[in-house]
């Protein structure tokens, strides 16, 4: 059944038991989420700079050409 704009019921009170649980869940799902963060950002890290170290041998056995300056027009005087 739905409320009607003019019916009000109170917010729950929550015991203070309640509450110091709501608290230990909360930090204890903080603490899994940062750890989640910085175990990715580690993989993160070490996937970059394996890429880099791949580029960087990649140009070093092969270097680039030089691009060659088009050629220009002279102007008839």
């Amino acid at each position: 059944m739905t409320k009607l704009p003019r019916e009000y019921s109170p917010p729950e009170q929550i015991t203070k038991a309640e509450r110091e649980a709501r608290k230990v869940f909360r930090q204890a799902d903080a603490e899994k989420a940062t750890t989640e963060h910085e175990a990715a950002q580690k993989a993160f890290h070490a996937n970059r700079e394996r890429l880099k170290a791949e580029r960087l041998a990649r140009e070093a056995a092969n270097p680039p050409v030089a691009a060659k300056k088009p050629k220009t027009k002279k102007s008839p005087r």
